[in-house]
């Protein structure tokens, strides 16, 4: 809980809250608490859902009971299909919106703002990457780096190169000794310096 917390600047109370609270919003597989590279992605999706959105967490509740209950989806906050309007949460299928929050009404196309576009999918719909500071620069990948944060592309920890720079080493330097973009260097600094 203590990374997804530090990777997506939200406090560990709040993690703690949507994965052990007396209703929880993220659902962890296995034993102990320990959140998977999905479990990342659907604390990243909520916390879009609730911060940049706006959507109350009772819309999220009732979006994913009903999901679960009445559509059989274990899965709504991975989906690549997951809508909303800022009120809602609505389900993109076969070009008409299911509105989730209100029990499977649909609602017009119109409504709708841009999709939480920091997810990667793969050919299956299954979440791929996460690009978790709202640009290209960084990346989470569970086949890369151990799923740390990294420079998009390259496998160069976001940590690694704040370690250097706290030892010393300028962005130019560091940029010439990874072959990285100064620009690239400054967005991995802010990113971990952020949290």
């Amino acid at each position: 809980m203590a990374e997804v917390s530090r990777y997506l600047k939200v406090p560990r109370s709040t993690i703690r809250y949507w994965v052990v609270g007396s209703d929880p919003l993220i659902r962890v597989h296995g034993t102990g608490c320990r959140l998977s590279f999905n479990n990342l992605v659907e604390a990243h999706v909520l916390r879009a859902l609730r911060t940049e959105k706006g959507l109350m967490l009772d819309a999220v509740r009732s979006a994913i009971r009903y999901a679960e209950e009445d559509r059989g989806l274990t899965d709504l906050l991975r989906r690549q299909d997951l809508r909303t309007d800022g009120r809602d949460v609505f389900l993109d299928r076969y070009a008409q919106l299911l509105n989730l929050s209100q029990s499977g009404q649909y609602a017009m196309r119109e409504l709708l703002k841009d999709h939480l576009s920091w997810v990667e999918y793969d050919v299956d719909h299954l979440p791929l990457k996460l690009f978790p500071a709202r640009n290209s620069m960084i990346e989470i990948d569970p086949a890369i780096s151990c799923g740390f944060p990294t420079v998009s592309g390259t496998g160069i920890s976001t940590r690694a190169l704040v370690r250097r720079m706290d030892e010393g080493d300028t962005p130019e330097v560091l940029a010439e000794d990874y072959g990285l973009k100064e620009q690239q260097i400054r967005a991995a600094i802010r990113y971990e310096k952020a949290a």
